[in-house]
């Protein structure tokens, strides 16, 4: 199985928009710089067709180690959470959308 790397994204930003392959590289930084910004400050971001990123707070709750069966403490942390559009869920099952589909 393939895996879409940044150097992959950025090249396919130079073949397909005909930029530089720097001002690509610096494009594609820039747009996941500023994704990342929007998470950390709380914020969703939804990209149509595709899904939506947004960020969990889970309460603090005990947790077992597997190995011993001993409690332990799992601190309140966030969490991403990332919910696919129905698009982008038909396209990985190969199946059509139904045209009055909703994006979610």
């Amino acid at each position: 199985m393939n895996t879409v790397t940044r150097a992959h994204l950025a090249e396919t930003i130079y073949t397909q928009v005909g930029l530089s392959r720097n001002e690509s590289a610096d494009l594609l930084e820039m747009v996941l710089g500023r994704m990342g910004q929007a998470l950390e400050s709380g914020e969703s971001i939804k990209i149509s067709g595709f899904g939506t990123f947004s960020v969990r707070q889970k309460g603090k709750r005990v947790g077992r180690n597997p190995k011993t069966g001993v409690e332990v403490p799992i601190l309140p942390r966030r969490v991403l959470v990332f919910r696919p559009s129905q698009l982008l869920k038909a396209q990985v099952n190969h199946m059509a959308m139904p045209e009055d589909g909703l994006d979610e």
